[in-house]
């Protein structure tokens, strides 16, 4: 080969090498060009759906294309994630990912995806505090007060839960592991009426989300022992979290948004940093906050640690406890 033709070639070369590195930036800057899906995989209504309404509406603002909500409800939130699992890695659909991808993936022995490998953590963005709320009949005061109780009671204590594999049903379980106490299950279909057999007495114990419970509690017709959270709730700053009295618990119900792996990770990077912006803004702070919800900001790897650190936890949950979905 001639020098010249030589130095043609390897401009070329050269040039063809960076193509990739440049279409990575060009698909940063021009992203989105249409609109993009967010899979909300449970019915219109609730917390989680009204948060991915709020961040969707955010982007749709903040980069001039819509983000559509799309509900695609069934099967614990699997079908709405399994849709997301099998789409183009383009950043045109993403899902809303919570707590109970965590817990599917281990309740469910046969899904089609593997949760942790298959969706990439793109953002986190609230979260839900946990509250151990007892019946005013019941005689404990405090967490170690209820867990004397309960081991001279063994099996007297029955807990509700919203339905079976749902945080409610697994923060109880946990806390019978750590506890080393012994109480029954009561599942329920919802929060509504396990709430309401909670105040009627019918069931003493239940292990809700502030949102659900706090209400009762400032009314004094139940009793908060203890918030779920690593640290104490602004809305109830009397009540001790339960690593107080056991070393180590935490269980909050999260949400953020997943995208299909290898999701190119500029697109990721830029999601994140809206939704980020979104969780910063005052008045969505603000509006999450009405919700009884804490804001998730991080990375997209601080995301992608918790996804899976709640996914082992619940993994030794269920497979101590062997629980089957219903």
């Amino acid at each position: 080969m001639k020098l010249p033709q030589r130095r043609q070639f390897l401009h070329l070369a050269a040039g063809a090498a960076a193509l990739p590195a440049v279409a990575r930036i060009a698909s940063a800057q021009t992203y989105p060009t249409r609109p993009v899906h967010i899979i909300v995989p449970f019915a219109p209504g609730g917390v989680s759906d009204t948060t991915a309404r709020l961040i969707g509406q955010w982007l749709s603002e903040r980069l001039d294309h819509q983000f559509v909500i799309d509900n695609r409800p069934g099967s614990g939130g699997n079908i709405g994630t399994a849709a997301v699992v099998r789409a183009s890695p383009d950043g045109y659909m993403l899902l809303l990912v919570g707590s109970w991808n965590a817990i599917n993936a281990t309740l469910y022995e046969r899904l089609n995806f593997n949760f942790i490998r298959d969706v990439a953590p793109v953002a986190g963005i609230i979260r839900v505090p946990g509250v151990m709320v007892v019946n005013p009949s019941v005689p404990a005061k405090t967490v170690a007060e209820f867990i004397s109780y309960a081991k001279t009671t063994p099996g007297k204590i029955n807990y509700a839960s919203a339905g079976i594999g749902v945080p409610s049903h697994m923060t109880g379980e946990l806390f019978k592991m750590m506890a080393g106490v012994d109480m029954a299950h009561v599942p329920y279909r919802s929060a509504g009426p396990a709430l309401t057999d909670l105040l009627g007495g019918q069931v003493q114990v239940f292990f809700g989300t502030s949102v659900s419970s706090i209400q009762y509690v400032s009314t004094g017709r139940l009793r908060a022992l203890a918030v779920t959270t690593a640290t104490r709730m602004e809305a109830l700053p009397d009540v001790p979290t339960m690593a107080e009295f056991l070393p180590g618990f935490e269980a909050t119900t999260w949400t953020g948004i997943g995208a299909p792996k290898n999701t190119p990770a500029d697109i990721v990077d830029k999601l994140n940093r809206e939704i980020n912006a979104g969780l910063a803004d005052p008045k969505m702070k603000a509006r999450l906050a009405d919700l009884g919800c804490t804001v998730l900001a991080g990375s997209p790897a601080d995301f992608g640690k918790l996804m899976a650190e709640d996914t082992e936890k619940w993994r030794k949950v269920i497979k101590s406890v062997g629980i089957k979905p219903e």
